[in-house]
């Protein structure tokens, strides 16, 4: 009986163990070692791939799942019908994937695999690879996949592919057999229709085999810039048809992008107490404003890591390539025939993803809001700060009041995929992610978002966090509850609007009514200006918020619970005195109509957004 009890107590002890393991964070890890050459003529290309794959999870693997992007690019395709199908398609795409040629189209197909050495059976559905294991992958075991791929470069449609409008050869992203993300929801193999990405943290160690005519830039640090040329600079000369191999190696990424042409000219700019940047262009007429681009990258580089963290890496990439901005590890892919103000913006919000999304590697398919969203915030912040005349975060509001008069929004918690039009997800992601920030600083103090915003970067970097991670920080820091805040903005589609309905004046009192005319319950911020030019400040905290903000020297008052559709408060000052009473004089709130938050009634809000 005595060895029966204590067998009985070590399996509990087990137990306990495993169930406190599965509660704790983990994340996958992964180490990629890849060689590809590049035939030119023909846009193709053959690679080699190693993976050696860790499962940090408490669960046994019985398959695995590679995203093979390029198959996106040919015609019936699901990002192709999609475009062809939703009410306001992306004028990049349209129908532009069914018009393209056979030698126009990508693709990208696994030729064979084994792990651990022993062959795998697979099943290419789209741009997933389908993989049954021979052999399990138990926890904290690892597995080496071994791979032989082949691609098409596509005619460039969407961020990826050849021969982009403005004449850049290459630009290379999603362009290699990527395994897919699992975490504590299981895989994330989903089809790619032309929107979000998701990836295992790890290293590369890539090899480009390309001919010694091009110039490359891309993720991570080249290894051998004395093989292929000076610095940067492609070799010239007697060796036009020489093949050169251009080897990086990226640490603590989740993705690898290249871009290459044999036109680009290639400058640096030492960032004080930062990355080294690096410049890659078609110099010509229509990029000379690129000369300006290098001081205000700085600047943003500079400014970020002051407010927001310490950018970790030793070197980024600004590169001329794909359709539009689009971000990567370590480098960014910009079309380059903008105007300044364009080419600044672009570059700054492509730069910031930096921060949200690859050192915060949200999960961007569940939560692109946190991703696009975070990082419109940051840009607004620091745009505002190196720019003269710039108005931070009113674009973003009037994004957002316009949907919601549209009808077409949905909530903030659609998977991005599932977005019925561009025109919602856009919003959703950009404008509605980066108002959340902007707002939260009225719930909880501008203060208290800015200590949030760097402990959530310092806590998280280098992870895959999720609303909630970023909610317990913010919480802790404010010392408030703050899950009403994220179920309305996030899970619903409802709206804020408060107003003043009634003043009732006494001699030396006036009797002020409020009413909640939207389903949105929000802590409200009143200022009652006076005839002589007085402002006295009053704050009503939510009950369910269970504290309250402490700033602008505001009378604090008693909370209101939310059910309740009115709410009535006396201030000292007779009728006469009062020039205006005003909700939320900083318009930070996103009430719909701000037309009845003054007394007496304004003609039009004035809105600023800040």
């Amino acid at each position: 009986m005595k060895y029966m009890k204590k067998f009985f107590l070590v399996a509990v002890l087990l137990v306990t163990t495993q169930l406190i393991a599965q509660r704790g964070y983990w994340q996958q890890e992964i180490a990629y070692k890849m060689s590809v050459d590049i035939d030119d003529e023909g846009h193709q290309y053959k690679g080699t791939q190693t993976v050696v794959y860790t499962n940090n999870s408490p669960d046994t693997l019985t398959h695995v799942f590679y995203h093979l992007y390029f198959n996106a690019f040919q015609k019936g395709s699901m990002m192709d019908v999609r475009s062809r199908t939703i009410a306001d398609p992306d004028r990049r795409v349209g129908d532009r994937i069914s018009k393209l040629s056979e030698e126009e189209e990508g693709y990208l197909h696994v030729t064979s695999l084994t792990q651990n050495s022993k062959k795998l059976s697979f099943k290419e559905e789209g741009t997933v690879l389908e993989v049954a294991l021979t052999k399990p992958v138990l926890p904290g075991e690892q597995a080496t996949f071994d791979l032989d791929f082949e691609g098409q470069v596509p005619l460039q449609i969407r961020r990826s592919g050849r021969d982009n409008k403005e004449g850049i050869a290459y630009s290379m992203t999603q362009w290699y057999p990527k395994m897919a993300e699992y975490d504590y929801e299981g895989w994330h193999a989903n089809p790619y229709i032309g929107r979000e990405f998701h990836g295992v943290w790890g290293t590369f160690d890539i090899t480009i085999l390309i001919d010694s005519a091009y110039t490359l830039a891309g993720t991570g640090y080249l290894q051998n810039k004395e093989e292929v040329g000076k610095g940067y600079s492609a070799l010239k000369g007697t060796n036009q048809s020489k093949k050169l191999a251009w080897h990086f190696i990226s640490p603590k990424v989740h993705d690898f992008a290249w871009a290459a042409d044999k036109n680009y000219t290639h400058k640096t700019y030492q960032v004080q107490n930062g990355p080294l940047l690096r410049f890659l262009y078609v110099q010509d007429e229509k990029t000379q404003l690129w000369d300006s681009l290098p001081h205000y990258a700085g600047l943003v580089f500079q400014k970020m890591n002051e407010k927001f963290g310490k950018y970790p890496y030793d070197e980024y990439a600004v590169i001329q390539g794909g359709d539009g901005g689009m971000e990567y590890p370590m480098a960014t892919l910009i079309t380059g025939h903008r105007s300044k103000g364009s080419l600044i913006g672009v570059t700054a919000h492509e730069a910031i993803h930096s921060w949200y999304q690859h050192l915060l590697a949200t999960n961007e398919s569940l939560y692109s809001w946190m991703d696009e969203g975070f990082t419109s915030y940051a840009e607004d912040v620091i745009l505002a700060e190196i720019l003269p005349n710039f108005t931070p975060f009113s674009g973003s509001y009037r994004s957002y009041f316009a949907l919601v008069e549209s009808g077409l929004q949905m909530p903030l918690s659609t998977h991005a995929d599932w977005y019925k039009t561009n025109r919602a997800y856009g919003v959703a992601s950009y404008s509605m992610g980066c108002i959340f920030l902007h707002q939260l600083s009225y719930i909880i103090g501008q203060e208290n978002l800015n200590i949030t915003m760097k402990r959530y970067f310092n806590e998280w970097k280098f992870k895959h966090p999720t609303p909630n991670d970023f909610k317990r920080i913010a919480e802790k820091v404010s010392g408030m509850e703050l899950d009403w805040y994220f179920e309305q903005w996030v899970n619903s589609t409802n709206t804020i609007d408060y107003a003043i309905s009634a003043s009732y004046a006494g001699t030396k009192e006036t009797n002020v009514t409020l009413d909640r005319i939207g389903e949105f319950p929000m802590p409200l911020d009143i200022s009652v200006t006076l005839n002589n030019g007085t402002l006295t400040k009053y704050y009503i905290p939510l009950s369910i918020m269970r504290g309250e903000k402490n700033e602008d020297s505001a009378t604090i008052l008693k909370d209101w619970p939310w059910t309740y559709p009115s709410y009535s408060f006396t201030v000292p000052f007779s009728q006469a005195e009062i020039k205006t009473i005003e909700i939320d004089p900083t318009r930070r709130m996103a009430d719909i109509n701000q037309l009845n938050n003054s007394f007496p009634t304004i003609k039009e809000p004035n809105f600023k957004g800040n």
